[in-house]
């Protein structure tokens, strides 16, 4: 067989979550041509031949939440996570530049383009419209995304509270059939996130059940991952019944540890649920803290219309803010009802006034200013009038083990790719790290879960749920996204303190059959493709 890359001697990881095998991977052009036993492929007939002794080749990692968004209209590489063997990723959490158009006032809500790029994007009338543009600029990896919950609804109802009216929720039925033909693998929302928290559940299956009839998925950040995480669950359940379409939970997990117990009890729902015939599955990363904004020690009416930075003007706006802050309903997010503070890291503080309290947590920037924590907490929001990325350790290890063992689960980094030169503030480690943490650390030294596992539910466990059914594993006639890792060096060395490190242990990666990552090093290749889901027309 005459080939452009053989790959010789490695253990092969198909995918599939068989046991590893001794053999020989051939790429012809942006195929897998032959995965075979050692020394059944001629080394005379291959282009490139690799020295796979000691290592693992295996399919590229498929990253379901991605939030490269931003990242791609600049920099096209996914830096840190090609270096840790990501290949695809799917983006689309809450908001997507596209469609623009109706009611919605910006295109990057919490992106942060040039502004001849965000010019430019206000002519993206269609969803597909982003698509091809990534296609022309060029990308490292393989891309592709759900529609924002989020830009749906503020398409139709901009940021105002409140059910939708009939004629609202048509136009919401028509941009998610309309973007489901331009490529879209479902809706993603983000429940507790304005514009998308002010959402009913009656509007959010009309919605998914557009998704269920172009075969796409609705997945989700539910409404509460704390005190009501239960009742959340349940809801996304109920609305995968009822709509009939598969759904899928955004990075599963308990928040604050007087929610620690209710792990396995959202275990036994969805087993409870898959053995009714209902498609509920989830994805996590594995950090013990989450990543989001300062915004979410605000009550969800703070933002009603868009006003956030208005009412945090008006003094007495503002007083009933604080004291919703210090006083949160039950419904009201876990980030805001524990007493003490100690736990809020904000990173993404940006003017030149606020950037000493970097790497300073909440009740230290309090102290430092003579304040209380909810009066820091809003004074910082107020001078920055953007969301400022913040850090919670609010994540319990134990249960971060459980879920690993699950059949359903998957991993994702819900993070952006980023070159770590220049970079000034510090990011939550995930966006370096998820997958090589997997196989360092719960993989190689904790031996949470087998090798072969971890493989599967970080690549074809994630290409099933998006129906591509030709990616996540290393089978002849499969496209050639393939990676070749050192099994006792791959680690992760992004940490809290110390973000901006790419992993090791990761040292080929082709995407199509192009090399992108040689000998640890980025290549410069931009050979991703834009990926659809199963409703493109």
């Amino acid at each position: 067989m005459d080939c452009d890359v053989l790959i010789t001697g490695a253990r092969v990881v198909d995918g599939t979550g068989n046991p590893w095998f001794y053999g020989d991977v051939a790429l012809v052009g942006d195929r897998i041509a032959a995965v075979a036993p050692p020394g059944r492929l001629d080394p005379a007939h291959a282009r490139e031949v690799i020295d796979g002794g000691g290592k693992v080749v295996c399919p590229g990692f498929i990253d379901i939440q991605s939030h490269s968004i931003a990242a791609f209209m600049t920099d096209g590489r996914s830096l840190s996570k090609v270096t840790q063997g990501v290949t695809t990723e799917i983006m689309g959490e809450l908001w997507t530049p596209t469609p623009f158009g109706g009611r919605r006032r910006e295109p990057f809500g919490w992106g942060d383009p040039s502004a001849e790029l965000e010019e430019a994007t206000r002519g993206w009338t269609r969803f597909h419209h982003w698509i091809e543009f990534l296609s022309t600029r060029g990308v490292s990896v393989n891309f592709g995304s759900f529609v924002g919950g989020g830009t749906v609804r503020e398409f139709a109802k901009g940021w105002d509270a409140g059910d939708p009216t009939p004629d609202e929720l048509e136009v919401m039925r028509r941009v998610t059939a309309e973007a489901m033909e331009d490529g879209a693998f479902g809706v993603a929302t983000a429940l507790i996130y304005p514009p998308n928290c002010y959402s009913p559940d009656a509007e959010l299956t009309e919605v998914a059940k557009v998704v269920a009839r172009y075969g796409g998925i609705y997945v989700t950040h539910i409404r509460s991952e704390g005190d009501r995480l239960l009742e959340s669950l349940d809801e996304a359940i109920l609305l995968g019944r009822e709509a009939e379409v598969p759904v899928e939970i955004y990075h599963l997990k308990a928040t604050g540890a007087p929610n620690w117990p209710k792990i396995p009890q959202a275990i036994e729902r969805i087993d409870r649920a898959r053995e009714a015939g209902v498609d509920v599955a989830a994805d996590m990363y594995p950090y013990v803290a989450s990543g989001t904004g300062l915004t979410v020690l605000l009550p969800d009416w703070a933002s009603e219309g868009g006003r956030l930075w208005e009412n945090l003007e008006d003094p007495a706006t503002r007083a009933q803010i604080r004291a919703e802050m210090v006083g949160p309903t039950v419904e009201a997010l876990t980030f805001s009802r524990n007493p003490t503070r100690d736990y809020v890291l904000p990173l993404g503080l940006q003017r030149p006034e606020n950037r000493g309290y970097i790497g300073m947590n909440l009740m230290e920037i309090a102290a430092a200013r003579g304040q209380e924590w909810p009066d820091a907490a809003l004074d910082l929001l107020r001078s920055e009038r953007q969301r400022i990325s913040t850090v919670f350790f609010i994540i319990s290890e134990e249960n971060l083990r459980l879920q690993l063992q699950q059949p359903w689960i998957k991993i994702s980094t819900d993070a952006g790719g980023i070159d770590p030169a220049g970079q000034e503030n510090p990011v939550h480690p995930r966006a370096y790290g998820t997958y090589t943490r997997v196989l360092g650390k719960y993989v190689r030294e904790e031996k949470v879960l087998t090798l072969e596992e971890a493989v599967r539910i970080m690549s074809s466990a994630v290409a099933d749920r998006l129906g591509l059914r030709d990616r996540g594993l290393l089978r002849a006639g499969c496209y050639a996204d393939v990676v070749l890792f050192d099994p006792a060096t791959v680690a992760d060395r992004a940490t809290f303190t110390d973000p901006h490190q790419l992993s090791t242990g990761i040292q080929e990666v082709w995407v199509n059959g192009e090399r992108v990552l040689r000998n640890g090093e980025h290549t410069g290749a931009l050979p991703g493709r834009a990926l659809s889901g199963p409703g493109s027309r």
